[in-house]
């Protein structure tokens, strides 16, 4: 009697989690990258607040275009946040953005009259005129 398995069957568990795993592995460096410039001003933003851990970005219903992004100073890590980490600087997504942030660069623009983060997201499909909000 023949006693080879399918590894699958033999180690179900194991196989799962290292498929979740290398799942997890491919996606996650995706979700969002930050230039050094945002670096920095978080860096900056987050040195007179020791109590705070880093930055949560999500996505809010609102505008008149359908949604619009929240940044927001953190504490701790939510459950169902997803982090990502770069050089130094850690940066939570809601889990209510994280599809749409997926493949999007968070960017800080300094200029004459203004200074801002820029997502430049390419999940989006369309924005309002003043720019605040956005579809997907």
């Amino acid at each position: 009697m023949c006693t080879c398995r399918p590894e699958s069957q033999s180690y179900p568990g194991l196989i799962k989690s290292s498929v979740a795993s290398r799942v997890k592995e491919m996606i996650l460096p995706f979700y969002s990258a930050l230039t050094p410039s945002a670096v920095q001003k978080i860096k900056e933003l987050l040195k007179d607040k020791p109590e705070h851990v880093g930055v949560k970005v999500g996505v809010r219903t609102r505008g008149c275009n359908g949604l619009s992004y929240t940044l927001e100073y953190t504490k701790s890590k939510g459950d169902s946040d997803e982090e990502v980490v770069q050089d130094g600087v850690r940066v939570f997504i809601e889990k209510k953005a994280q599809l749409t942030l997926l493949g999007t660069e968070m960017d800080y623009v300094e200029d004459k009259l203004s200074s801002e983060f820029v997502f430049n997201n390419p999940n989006i499909k369309g924005t309002c005129g003043c720019g605040e909000s956005f579809n997907i």
